[in-house]
């Protein structure tokens, strides 16, 4: 229905740019007057609605821009046609034009603001309230200042048609003079801001201030992390070590390579620094950094590992049986951390020699709030959490059963009367159209068969809490510190944040979880697209997960609720075992699905459940034991490497001094 919307929108407006000229010439005043109030309405809602649509016009220059001109030279056209006087056209042309040539003032002002107020680095929890940094320009003159600036011209616009319309000028002069008069002022108040950014710290300055700043904190320990495209669907890669890293013994530092990370980094105390460039990221005071974590294998990691005096662990952002849990990149890191045997045995297989004492058990700290099985709570509808993994990179590495069978697999659990929860992997669909289509199936097929089951009620219980699920949201993203000003205004914003605020995020957290599935009701599918709910409430919701080769098996696990892996290319069940370490304790589901009513038995009827002891079996092997805890073995090994690494670095400093000592004694001699 939507895209049928969008469809009527876009010739809509085209309808509406046809006419324009068409009753300029006519002339036909009412005509004209429709046609634009249309191509004004039409354009505002389709940038709101279909941005891509607008992109598009962009490209075959016909950006917003053009098409605000066209409507001016239309309605001089139409000015003309209907004999106005001579003056009234000739100040309607000079005022157009220099409206249009004020916004390009504008546009240069504006630009040369956001260049000065570009910084070199970003950070995150350091007091810089020492730096004189200018406050950001108010909201009225800095943004969307383009789509302000062009929509000046509607009280000459409107100046000049009600002149038409009543054969006398007075209300075009008045419409000419609004128009020139706010431009001039809104050129006037940018060129004051221009005024007050010219007093902007050096970089120097800055760097001097943060390196003051770490110093004091003195870090030890450093989470490193940079993707070539930054966006929320990357920042879970760093997002789910955050809570780990605040209960280290070492103090930790968060180092961030795109400034577009802030926007959807996790709220953490943590010391947060962004530097783009390499250069830059020389510069910071990190001597005391013992211990750098890297959660993904990225080309900018080497800027990071030139850092001789510290140690390199690659952490990766979960286990899996594919090849990114046993890159042969990994080489590169002075010790691999895996969750459990599985890890190890995986990366002893591919064979890239890495050795055995570089490799360490922690477990997967992360998983600590998947409720176990036996804390469950049945609804009275099984429910199935479907979480298919992405395409991947290449057809090398993908592993998804949207594809082949995702539809089916749907299909088939409408026909068992299952309440399925849809949670794709964020990437789906980016590098696949079948992927995007087979996602897009989905939706529509949850979406007729809630239509069917629960017509409103859901919908209307969920409209009900909207708001107060708005408002909690807008707090967390308060609390995580996603300010929405530009680089310079996060920096003069930064401060020491209050630790209590842990507590009041996880409560908030925990009621939004609450409110969202009190308000889908026990029988209502649902498609999870964003960060809330997490993946892991999805995990406590579900009676049985169906997903494919990926880490989100293998946390699954630690809940010992039963699970199945697809088997899209029909392998032959011990040979697809012996392949995937997370087969072990699952069920198999072949392509056409047949095996799925035989499956869901083991959620109706669990005393029937044969993949039990299978499952307690692999979750030690793939996960480690419960006794240390994961967080008890990450910890311990992370104080492990630095003292490893402190040790060697005194060791290399004696014997410097050793060698040094040796070559004086022996200048001494010679000149004796």
């Amino acid at each position: 229905m939507r895209g049928v919307i969008d469809l009527l929108l876009v010739l809509l407006l085209g309808v509406g740019f046809v006419a324009l000229p068409f009753f300029a010439l006519l002339p036909s005043l009412w005509g004209f007057v429709a046609a634009a109030t249309v191509t004004y309405a039409v354009d505002e809602v389709l940038h709101e609605r279909a941005p891509s649509f607008v992109r598009r016009l962009a490209a075959l220059h016909l950006d917003r821009t053009m098409r605000f001109a066209i409507r001016t030279v239309m309605l001089l056209a139409l000015a003309s046609r209907m004999d106005a006087p001579g003056a009234v056209l000739v100040t309607a042309l000079a005022v157009f034009s220099g409206h249009f040539a004020m916004m390009m003032l504008y546009a240069a002002v504006h630009h040369a603001i956001r260049r000065r107020r570009v910084m070199p680095l970003v950070v995150r929890n350091l007091d810089l309230s020492e730096l004189s940094i200018p406050q950001q320009p108010p909201a009225l003159l800095y943004r969307r200042h383009l789509r302000k600036l062009l929509h000046l011209d509607l009280p000459a616009h409107a100046g000049l048609l009600a002149a038409l319309t009543a054969v006398t000028w007075e209300p075009a002069y008045a419409g000419f003079a609004v128009t020139v008069g706010v431009t001039v002022a809104g050129v006037l108040a940018l060129l004051d801001q221009y005024r007050r950014v010219r007093r902007m710290p050096a970089r120097d300055e800055v760097f001097a201030e943060v390196n003051r700043q770490l110093d004091g904190y003195r870090p030890e320990v450093a989470l490193y992390f940079s993707f070539a495209a930054v966006s929320r669907d990357f920042m879970y890669q760093v997002n789910m070590w955050i809570e780990t890293l605040e209960q280290l013994d070492l103090r930790p530092v968060i180092i961030l390579r795109e400034n577009a990370s802030f926007r959807h980094l996790s709220r953490t105390w943590i010391p947060v620094v962004c530097v783009p460039k390499a250069d830059d990221l020389a510069e910071l005071e990190l001597s005391g950094v013992r211990v750098v974590l890297y959660p993904g294998n990225a080309g900018k990691n080497v800027h990071m590992l030139r850092v001789a005096e510290a140690k390199h662990v690659f952490i990766g952002h979960g286990d899996s049986d594919k090849l990114a849990s046993s890159n042969r990149v990994s080489k590169v890191y002075d010790e691999i951390w895996v969750a459990g045997r599985a890890g190890r045995d995986r990366y002893q297989r591919v064979r890239h020699a890495i050795s055995d004492s570089a490799i360490v058990e922690v477990g997967r700290p992360q998983l600590s709030p998947i409720r176990l099985h036996t804390e469950h709570v049945p609804g009275p509808l099984p429910v199935v959490l479907y979480a298919p993994t992405w395409e991947g990179w290449s057809d090398d590495d993908c592993h998804t059963s949207l594809i082949p069978m995702g539809v089916p697999i749907i299909e088939k659990l409408l026909a068992e009367n299952v309440r399925v929860v849809y949670k794709p992997h964020p990437l789906t669909g980016k590098r696949s159209a079948e992927a995007a289509a087979a996602d897009k199936a989905i939706r529509e097929l949850l979406r007729a068969d809630n239509e069917r089951r629960d017509p409103g009620a859901a919908e209307t219980a969920a409209a009900v809490v909207r708001p107060r699920l708005r408002e909690i949201r807008a707090r967390l993203d308060e609390l995580a510190g996603r300010q929405h000003g530009d680089d310079a205004q996060q920096m003069r914003e930064a401060r020491v944040p209050d630790r209590a605020g842990a507590a009041e995020w996880q409560e908030l957290r925990d009621e939004w979880h609450r409110i969202f599935w009190e308000s889908q009701g026990a029988v209502r599918h649902n498609v999870i697209l964003g960060q809330l709910p997490n993946l892991y409430e999805c995990f406590n919701q579900a009676d049985i997960l169906v997903s494919d080769v990926s880490s989100v098996v293998a946390d699954f696990v630690a809940s010992l609720k039963p699970y199945v892996l697809t088997n899209a290319h029909d392998l032959p069940d011990d040979e697809f075992r012996a392949a995937y370490t997370t087969a072990g304790g699952a069920y198999l589901l072949d392509r056409e699905c047949t095996r799925l009513p035989e499956i869901l038995a083991s959620v109706r009827a669990p005393h029937t459940d044969p993949m039990v002891l299978d499952r307690r079996v692999l979750k030690e092997y793939v996960l480690g034991p419960d006794d240390p805890t994961s967080m008890e073995r990450f910890n311990s090994a992370t104080n492990s490497l630095a003292a490893k690494g402190e040790a060697e670095r005194a060791e290399a400093a004696e014997a410097h001094q050793g060698n040094s000592a040796t070559a004086l004694e022996r200048t001494g001699t010679g000149l004796g």
